[in-house]
């Protein structure tokens, strides 16, 4: 089973495949994918790469982790499991309009 990793503090033109390129050096990558905003479609300078092995992705923590990659110190890590994110979380409001009225 492969290994996701985080891959943070890249610079904004780093597409997929360069991220895919980066990190092959290091071994088999299954997947890259960089992190856009979904307004804008503007990378927001990290991404996920997940690698064929445990291996091979120890290999590339160790060998890219604080690397200079386009004038900037590359973070490079496990991924931690998506939280769930529950949509809601409204609620609060209170009575606006009605009541002071006094009718005469």
């Amino acid at each position: 089973m492969g290994k996701k990793l985080y891959v943070g503090n890249l610079s904004y033109d780093v597409d997929s495949s360069a991220l895919e390129q980066l990190f092959g050096a290091h071994g088999t990558v299954t997947s890259a994918q960089i992190i856009s905003d979904r307004d804008t479609g503007q990378s927001k300078g990290f991404g996920f790469v997940e690698m064929g092995s445990e291996s091979e992705a120890q290999a590339a923590i160790a060998a890219l982790g604080g690397q200079d990659h386009g004038g900037r110190a590359l973070t490079v890590n496990e991924a931690k499991p998506k939280e769930n994110r529950s949509g809601g979380g409204g609620g609060g409001r209170g009575s606006y309009g009605g009541g002071g009225g006094r009718g005469r």
